[in-house]
């Protein structure tokens, strides 16, 4: 891949630099609030709404017989945001479950825009031609117009996230807390769900009702592999999803034939797997490298407090002992390993022969380790050591 061409092609050719802007505010916005739904526990909200803003979109074509971005995009948000007051109302007022009722009103919208796209779609006239591309996206027909439509509502929902961070921060946390400040929760939980339906709305031209859940939570779900802090976790997501975007919309324009909208996607899941296996403290790699560090560590420690007992039954607590001595004190293998590791460190030295003793700063460290060792009694040589040893 020639990079100098794919940024050149960026900047001046028309099409890609569409596309590649409408991606990006498309991760920007979808990872910035997606974390609150993922902090929220509300990851299938987006899947829910996403699905719902179908019937608005055929509905805002039927009434402004106009396939303009804006006045989709704001159908698509009134039927998403009915959708989700919906699935509020049904779990406040019935014993119908959260999953439930998000099952329920996600088939129900979902099938009802399904008929009314059929039904659009047997009209004679042609100008309903492409409302089909909202169900899996079309991204590489974004134009100058649609990006300014997903900047304008991309970007009141970023201004509104700025204004009510406190809030949301604490609405997200401890619900409980922001009550009793008298905040008004309602209708800050309904502000936070609309906004995500602004969110979702941005994608839907690009990635689709279908996979556009998928832009809402993966970044989300790959920032938070890498901080506590809601802060650093909202920039994380945001840049993530703009650099799902923006690479999706390279490699399809390199690749001929091959989808921008699932591209992203697939990018995004790239993303989050990486996140999972590599990132500080979660990582599974990570992890797994931590574990084995600590294990090492404690046979080592473990070796140098044997090493320690014995030597205390002497005089000199420089006296040498047998590795396979200490090898019966364990019941791992590995002791010559560890004595060679805590040599390296200066704590244990080879008198030759597999004889090893203590040195000055080995005692020093293995009676401080030795402190925390339940059952210490002192012996005759004043010394503080385990009452007893176990071998075998």
């Amino acid at each position: 891949m020639d990079w100098s061409k794919v940024l050149h092609d960026l900047i001046f050719d028309y099409t890609l630099r569409n596309v590649a802007l409408g991606s990006g505010m498309l991760g920007i916005v979808g990872g910035a609030l997606g974390a609150f739904a993922v902090l929220r526990k509300q990851s299938l909200v987006g899947d829910a709404i996403s699905h719902a803003a179908l019937p608005g979109i055929v509905l805002a074509f039927l009434l402004t017989h106009s396939k303009a971005p804006l006045p989709l995009m704001l159908g698509a948000a009134a039927a998403g945001w009915v959708a989700t007051l919906l699935i509020m109302r049904i779990v406040n007022t019935t014993r119908i479950k959260f999953d439930s009722a998000l099952g329920f009103t996600l088939s129900v919208f979902f099938g009802f825009g399904l008929m009314l796209l059929t039904f659009v779609q047997r009209r004679p006239d042609a100008r309903q031609a492409g409302l089909d591309k909202f169900l899996f996206g079309q991204a590489a027909t974004l134009v100058a117009q649609d990006v300014l439509a997903m900047t304008a509502l991309g970007g009141l929902a970023l201004v509104l996230l700025i204004i009510f961070w406190k809030e949301f921060k604490l609405l997200s946390f401890d619900i409980g807390f922001a009550s009793s400040l008298g905040l008004p929760v309602r209708a800050l939980d309904i502000l936070l769900t609309s906004l995500i339906v602004l969110a979702i709305v941005v994608g839907l031209q690009a990635v689709g009702v279908v996979l556009m859940s998928a832009m809402l939570i993966a970044p989300a779900a790959a920032a938070r592999q890498w901080t506590d802090r809601l802060g650093v976790m909202v920039i994380l997501s945001a840049f993530f999803g703009a650099l799902a975007g923006v690479s999706g919309a390279v490699i399809s324009s390199t690749l001929p034939r091959l989808p921008t909208g699932p591209t992203i996607v697939v990018i995004a899941m790239g993303i989050v797997i990486i996140s999972l296996l590599f990132a500080t403290d979660r990582g599974l790699i990570w992890n797994w490298a931590r574990t084995q560090t600590n294990r090492r560590q404690l046979n080592e420690e473990a070796v140098l407090i044997d090493l320690y007992a014995l030597a205390s039954q002497h005089p000199d607590l420089q006296h040498p002992h047998s590795a396979s001595a200490l090898q019966m004190m364990r019941t791992n293998s590995g002791v010559t390993r560890n004595l060679e590791n805590l040599a390296a460190r200066g704590l244990a030295l080879s008198t030759g022969e597999g004889y090893w003793a203590l040195t000055p700063q080995g005692t020093k460290e293995a009676r401080r380790l030795s402190q925390f060792l339940p059952g210490e009694s002192a012996d005759h040589t004043g010394h503080s050591s385990p009452e007893t040893v176990e071998v075998g």
